[in-house]
């Protein structure tokens, strides 16, 4: 089994039923992972085994901090043992930095889990937040919409996403430059 296939396998125990739309969102943004593969190589297998775990620490099963990036790396770092790229992809997904700082983790999310390439890093906020909560395919203008309309623009998430939107569109942007030159013929 490779590790996609696993990742798949535990992510769906941990959100499908006590958390059905993340879930949906979830396999959605595994499916965008799989289309980032021209662009990926080798490392095609690793995003996606981040897509489908990067939101497992809103399973209530690991919740502990409250922030879903560092519950979910330190659960696939302590529990699973899991490769170290993996664990900090889920640690570092999204931009987490800017939640992180809202909360007082930013020292321990860095203790923790040093940053993953920056490629990686992109290619994963890409297919999170271009996958809306549902699964489906949006512009990464409309996801960012649907957040703040979700949380309210006083949350601590939507403060984050204020925060974060030119990390997350400069990586969005940047990962749709490389799929178009591949998909061109182009060598970037």
């Amino acid at each position: 089994m490779g590790q996609a296939e696993w990742a798949r396998d535990l992510a769906k125990h941990l959100l499908e039923k006590p958390l059905p739309r993340r879930w949906a969102h979830t396999q959605g943004v595994a499916a965008r992972a799989e289309t980032l593969a021209p662009i990926l190589g080798e490392e095609a297998d690793l995003l996606t085994a981040s897509a489908w775990l990067h939101d497992i620490g809103y399973s209530p099963e690991l919740v502990d901090t409250g922030f879903h990036p560092l519950d979910g790396a330190r659960y696939l770092r302590d529990v699973h043992q899991a490769d170290g790229q993996l664990a900090r992809l889920v640690a570092h997904h999204s931009c987490a930095v800017y939640e992180a700082t809202e909360r007082g983790l930013l020292e321990v999310l860095n203790e923790e889990f040093d940053r993953e390439r920056p490629e990686l890093v992109k290619a994963l906020t890409y297919c999170d937040m271009t996958t809306s909560p549902d699964g489906l395919v949006l512009d990464v203008d409309a996801r960012l919409a649907e957040i703040h309309s979700r949380y309210g623009s006083e949350h601590l998430v939507s403060r984050s996403i204020t925060n974060a939107t030119p990390c997350i569109t400069s990586a969005v942007r940047a990962v749709q430059a490389a799929l178009t030159d591949v998909r061109s013929g182009g060598t970037g």
